[in-house]
């Protein structure tokens, strides 16, 4: 198994296929796609702070995620998947390791993020990763359970 672990933009047609399993996966756990839309590429960007990375094997993306400036001290998580036919080999947590060292090379000290409340298994990858639980009520006004995380880096 070779794996090759680099930045991509998040319009190359490299990232498609996950960033599509991940939209129909939003869409069968919570009846829409919008958190794929809801930014800009550009902020995925190293010029905005951010990156996507993907982990490719065999010519294939099989996992990745992505973080953008949440604030000066802080980057964010954002679109953190395995390709379904992937799952169960530790690519996830190779892809956060990867993303929170990356994040630490640009000086940023903190991690954060949000994931929804049908997403089990993501929120025990974060805690088992050393990510601490915040408290949502001013994130989550509406009371949907959104679930938020942060890690000093």
């Amino acid at each position: 198994m070779t794996l090759e672990i680099r930045p991509y933009a998040v319009t190359d047609p490299e990232a498609a296929p996950l960033l599509a399993e991940l939209a129909e996966e939003y869409l069968t756990r919570y009846g829409n796609t919008t958190e794929i839309t809801k930014y800009p590429p550009e902020v995925f960007t190293e010029a905005d702070g951010g990156t996507l990375l993907l982990v490719r094997e065999n010519g294939a993306s099989v996992a990745g995620g992505a973080f953008m400036r949440h604030d000066e001290r802080s980057a964010e998580l954002k679109r953190m998947w395995t390709h379904s036919a992937h799952r169960r080999r530790g690519l996830a947590r190779l892809v956060l390791a990867e993303l929170e060292d990356e994040a630490k090379r640009r000086g940023y000290r903190r991690m954060f993020l949000t994931t929804g409340p049908k997403q089990p298994e993501a929120a025990a990858l974060y805690t088992a990763s050393g990510y601490r639980s915040l408290s949502t009520e001013e994130l989550d006004p509406e009371g949907y359970g959104l679930l938020a995380f942060e890690k000093d880096l």
